[in-house]
């Protein structure tokens, strides 16, 4: 009897550290993200927290229906996705709702990186809109988006329209130049309209900067991380723009998953994720800005993202949240005015 109540508890044991030493799953962006973020990111955190299993999964909207399919059987723990999606998720219950007295880690953020998670998950990094262009095509640095009504462009010039939020906020960032207001966007769907008929693609595959690479186009709409990086590995042959009509920031947030089966150690990746030294790794890495002001960064990587002191003013006082509201009417209007446009 001793000897079988031995094996029985020893079984039990190995169940435990099985379970135990189960990876928790991360679910968010493909490609140099993933790439980037697994190597600095995951890998350290995996030295003393146990296996990361990562889930590719694809755009925001497409991480929310993987988290609403999963609602009953949730298989994530942890989600990475931009500010406007998650706020849906927020809303719909698929992800938690955070106690600061259980995540001290959220007292180190800074205010708009606390905010953006609406009571949910907060920022985990900054990033904001840039337009990139071929430096051989265009030899004389570009100042902003105005460039890409040059006609002497008309057919060479790629943005993402609505509802990829590359659109949105160069729809808004337009609208504060020419009107003040972000959300007076009149002016600025006249302005995108007579640009219509200069774009090659409303819906860039596989990006803008492989479209330049590839020699398509010689303009696009971007993300400074991706085009920083890019910029870099092609020699300097992306031209990476922050423009003198601004830009805006674009938040991604990191959330736990409501029902995660893995809860002590998705709450573990969550605090790393949110540490200084991931946060610094991260922006050395891919110069996605720190959202914990306690991130050690050199000037050097500070300097290439949007948080730099020359920068800021540049950053138009756009609110994600009430984005969320409006983006179905600027859908729309994109569609019948902009996009309709392009046939001319």
């Amino acid at each position: 009897m001793r000897t079988l109540l031995l094996a029985f508890l020893s079984v039990l044991a190995a169940g435990a550290a099985r379970a135990q030493q189960a990876p928790v799953t991360l679910l968010s962006y493909a490609g140099i993200f993933r790439d980037n973020y697994t190597d600095v990111v995951l890998r350290p955190f995996s030295a003393t927290g146990g296996p990361v299993q990562y889930a590719e999964g694809g755009t925001s909207a497409q991480m929310l229906g993987t988290l609403r399919a999963q609602r009953a059987d949730p298989q994530t723990d942890v989600v990475i996705m931009d500010v406007t999606t998650a706020a849906l998720a927020c809303a719909e219950g698929l992800v938690e709702r955070m106690d600061p007295a259980q995540f001290p880690v959220l007292a180190e953020l800074d205010p708009m990186a606390r905010e953006a998670g609406g009571g949910c998950g907060p920022a985990v990094t900054y990033d904001h809109l840039v337009m990139v262009y071929d430096t051989r095509a265009v030899p004389q640095r570009p100042a902003g988006f105005a460039a890409m009504w040059d006609p002497a462009q008309r057919g060479r010039v790629s943005v993402s329209a609505p509802p990829n939020i590359q659109g949105l906020a160069l729809t808004a960032i337009l609208a504060h130049s020419m009107a003040g207001d972000w959300r007076s966007i009149g002016p600025a769907i006249a302005r995108l309209r007579d640009l219509a008929p200069s774009v090659q693609t409303f819906d860039p595959q596989p990006d803008g900067y492989t479209l330049i690479l590839n020699d398509q186009v010689r303009f696009a709409t971007g993300w400074n991380a991706r085009a920083q990086l890019y910029a870099d590995q092609s020699g300097g042959r992306i031209g990476v723009v922050l423009p003198n009509e601004g830009t805006v920031f674009q938040i991604n947030t990191i959330n736990i998953v409501a029902g995660s089966k893995n809860r002590a150690r998705a709450a573990a990746l969550f605090n790393h994720a949110l540490s200084p030294a991931a946060q610094a790794a991260f922006t050395e890495r891919m110069f996605y800005g720190p959202t914990n002001p306690r991130a050690s960064v050199t000037p050097a990587a500070l300097a290439r993202t949007a948080l730099a002191p020359d920068f800021r003013q540049r950053v138009i006082p756009l609110d994600w949240n009430e984005m969320l509201r409006l983006r179905d009417g600027w859908n729309q209007r994109w569609r019948r005015e902009v996009i309709a446009a392009s046939s001319r």
